[in-house]
């Protein structure tokens, strides 16, 4: 089973204890340092030890538009080009399954242990900041909090996001992943466009074309830690990566319908 196997593999392993270890590692580095100063303008590391709450989301901030992309990317990039360069590729096409549903079922479990990966790394940030700095209210940085009762659903809904705006890397290094026999390529090549369409953004000059960037509405999941809930960028940051989700994905299932595998 295509899980099971992926499962089995050392680089999972390794991704999910690096992003458990991560939360303790925040942890002690703020408690050999003392409590993070004030910046002139508060963002959430600021308020990381403020509850377990403020502690998770503020290891949200820290894996968005990085941190997080890595594991997409690998999950998602590795899974066919892998197949290719350990010459067994042919022979999982041998088998009577069409190359569509086989591409669905190695999508679809990549996909599966992306999602993990994004929930993990705030589900253990919230349990690590809860035994520190106890439970209780979401302190936000525009001033006001929200209860913690509140701020649960609310992370939830930020975690979600980050997982719609990640799959415009999934399917870019998925497809990647079916034109190559080299793993590193695939991963590498979507982490790289990442970084790239990242610093496109920051070029102010740009104006609006910004807003066509995936990065652009990467914390976007931001809007839903406010008082009252905002949905604008959310939908939008949604949409535009789903859209092109849909774009690479098309272009992974034709390539691959048509490619000559010889691996």
């Amino acid at each position: 089973m295509e899980a099971v196997r992926q499962l089995r593999r050392r680089r999972t392993l390794v991704i999910g204890g690096v992003l458990a270890a991560l939360p303790v590692i925040v942890l002690l580095a703020f408690q050999i340092g003392g409590t993070p100063g004030r910046a002139d303008r508060t963002t959430f590391i600021e308020l990381a030890t403020a509850s377990g709450p403020n502690f998770a989301a503020t290891l949200l901030f820290m894996g968005t538009g990085f941190l997080l992309v890595i594991p997409v990317a690998l999950f998602c990039g590795d899974t066919v080009a892998a197949e290719a360069s350990w010459s067994s590729l042919r022979y999982l096409l041998a088998a009577p399954v069409p190359r569509a549903r086989l591409l669905a079922r190695k999508f679809t479990v990549g996909l599966a242990f992306s999602a993990a990966a994004i929930v993990l790394l705030p589900l253990v940030g919230l349990a690590v900041g809860t035994a520190a700095y106890g439970w209780g209210d979401l302190r936000l940085p525009t001033g006001g909090s929200l209860s913690a009762t509140e701020a649960l659903p609310r992370l939830a809904l930020a975690v979600a996001f980050v997982f719609l705006s990640e799959l415009v890397i999934a399917a870019l290094a998925f497809w990647l992943s079916t034109a190559t026999d080299a793993p590193l390529g695939a991963v590498g090549g979507a982490v790289f466009l990442s970084i790239i369409t990242g610093v496109l953004d920051a070029i102010t000059a740009l104006g609006s074309l910004r807003e066509w960037l995936p990065a652009h509405w990467q914390y976007a999941w931001a809007d839903a830690l406010q008082p009252q809930l905002e949905w604008g960028g959310m939908i939008q940051g949604a949409s535009l990566s789903v859209s092109y989700a849909v774009v690479l994905l098309a272009l992974a299932f034709r390539g691959f319908a048509r490619k000559d595998v010889v691996s």
